[in-house]
């Protein structure tokens, strides 16, 4: 593997989106600025994970310091424990999956405090492809024509992203007129119209009308939040994640396990190896399940779940030679699209974009806004 040099760099899951980030280098903007203009782009042309619906986890590395953004929309406050009585799991799919959607939240809360560009100057690109269109990629078509069955039933979604039913071809052009007027107006109300506008409005109307729960205060009363990165030290570096109720705090955890079953005595692309990593993570979301949440009601603390006792105790479960299924440990008290974006002035952004799984829901409101299902998981 060779190294490659560069003043600036963008990288993503779909070409056009990190075209859409490059462009915006060009115009005279930072890596901020790069990292959301492809985030934007990747709502339309990467629909199968994400959209203008989901949510939004950012690490920020700007002028020396380091930022943390967590996106991600709270409960409707329908979503009492009178609400679920009775239930003894989350829906998958459907409203009773979705929660408030962050993801417009952090584009205007990144570019007022650290971009450059214009804020409607990083919607050209996906406004474009939305408007005109776009040759859909191999690996889209298939998640899409994978999607199709599962979702047809939900309210919205075979109007919004099938043609007459079905998925988009390789190579098919897919415009969505619809969606590009949601970005205009996103691009003009610095993302006022989607949280106390006539999107806003829209949402909840649609969600009244098909059994949502998701209202206009709920809505309005969504706020994005600056939080301090969760360090995790690991052999000779430091790692850095967004602290739950983000998960990942998993990769940390996983780590520090590896760390005491000595994984690096291994190759690294080695059975033995990938199998230790793998183990290591499924202990890892195991816990996960159990005890990350919203932080205000979390039994723990991340420092609990990263505690090296903790962590070594949980690596010794696992078997060298044979998987296994594990349930979560008892703690001792005291998949999503992903970007990067970095600039020759030394700034760099590590973002994820997620509809939770695949395009989410499967509820899509008016508009091309498809609703996230992360109160699944």
């Amino acid at each position: 593997m060779n190294p490659v040099y560069a003043r600036n760099i963008v990288a993503t899951s779909q070409p056009l989106a990190a075209q859409a980030g490059l462009q915006a280098l060009a115009k005279g903007g930072n890596a901020v600025d790069a990292a959301l203009a492809c985030a934007i782009t990747l709502t339309v042309v990467e629909p199968t994970m994400n959209g203008l619906g989901g949510d939004a986890f950012a690490l920020v590395w700007h002028q020396g310091k380091l930022h943390g953004l967590n996106a991600s929309g709270r409960a409707p406050a329908a979503w009492t424990p009178a609400h679920f009585a009775g239930r003894k799991t989350m829906p998958d799919r459907g409203w009773g999956s979705v929660t408030v959607p962050g993801v417009v939240s952090s584009w205007v809360a990144l570019s007022k405090r650290f971009g450059r560009l214009p804020f409607t100057d990083l919607f050209e690109s996906a406004i474009r492809y939305a408007r005109d269109g776009y040759a859909v990629t191999r690996v889209i078509a298939r998640h899409w024509a994978e999607a199709v069955p599962v979702l047809k039933s939900y309210p919205g979604f075979i109007d919004s992203f099938t043609h007459g039913g079905r998925a988009p071809v390789q190579g098919e052009i897919w415009r969505y007129p619809e969606q590009a007027k949601t970005l205009e107006s996103i691009a003009q109300t610095d993302g006022e119209s989607f949280y106390r506008g006539d999107i806003a409005a829209s949402i909840a109307a649609f969600a009244r009308a098909s059994g949502g729960d998701i209202t206009e205060d709920d809505l309005a009363a969504h706020e994005c939040d600056w939080v301090e990165p969760l360090g995790f030290d690991y052999k000779d570096h430091r790692l850095y994640e967004i602290p739950p109720n983000g998960q990942g705090i998993g990769a940390q955890m996983a780590l520090g396990m590896l760390e005491h079953l000595n994984a690096s005595q291994h190759p690294s692309l080695s059975a033995q190896r990938i199998h230790l990593q793998v183990e290591a993570m499924k202990l890892a979301f195991a816990d996960l399940q159990a005890h990350v949440a919203d932080p205000v009601s979390m039994k723990t603390s991340p420092d609990a779940l990263l505690n090296k006792d903790y962590l070594a105790e949980r690596a010794s479960l696992i078997d060298p030679a044979k998987a296994a299924s594990y349930p979560p440990g008892k703690l001792h008290h005291g998949g999503t699209v992903y970007l990067c974006a970095a600039d020759q002035e030394g700034n760099m952004v590590s973002f994820i974009q997620s509809n939770f799984k695949g395009f989410g829901s499967g509820v899509v409101a008016p508009g091309g806004i498809a609703l996230q299902n992360r109160g699944w998981g």
